[in-house]
């Protein structure tokens, strides 16, 4: 099994360094041009926007849980029986309520998502494609994908960005 694993990255390694000269590798990334787009900032503002108040509730609702539980901890034994009781039946509906809340926004947020890269992903490949042409690149790599390079790579993140501003 190694040597099968040793002989398929040597084959790898092989036919990327064949065709790819020093000149002919670039780096982007692709997550970071897209996302510092003016597209992508409007996106996340009417984002934020939509669901102000929703994440206000929650934050409030996250503090009054730690507030609550806090008194819980301090005064729990001494508190008389009843007020300890619905101390805890408060905490339980606030901790119910508080991770509604999240599922909502965790929900909210990835239909956001989801949709602006609907919206994105061709502009991106055209974006992508324009600057491979442009700088003739053979071998575009994801910056995190990188394990040693013994000259800097051309980075190409910035300009895919101001491609994409263009065509948002």
């Amino acid at each position: 099994m190694r040597t099968l694993t040793a002989a398929f990255c040597l084959g790898l390694l092989g036919i990327i360094a064949l065709p790819a000269q020093a000149a002919d590798v670039a780096v982007l990334d692709w997550r970071t041009a897209l996302l510092d787009t003016e597209a992508a900032q409007r996106s996340m503002n009417q984002f934020r926007n939509q669901t102000g108040s929703q994440q206000q509730e929650a934050e409030a609702l996250g503090q009054a849980l730690q507030d609550l539980q806090a008194r819980l901890q301090e005064e729990g034994e001494v508190m008389a029986e009843a007020e300890r009781r619905s101390a805890v039946q408060e905490l339980q509906q606030k901790g119910q309520r508080f991770q509604q809340l999240r599922r909502e926004l965790l929900e909210a947020r990835q239909q956001a998502e989801q949709q602006f890269l609907q919206e994105a992903e061709p502009k991106l490949d055209q974006a992508i494609q324009q600057v491979i042409d442009r700088h003739e690149v053979q071998v575009l790599v994801d910056p995190n994908g990188v394990l040693h390079a013994e000259a800097d790579l051309p980075d190409l993140t910035g300009e895919v960005t101001e491609i994409l501003d263009s065509r948002f």
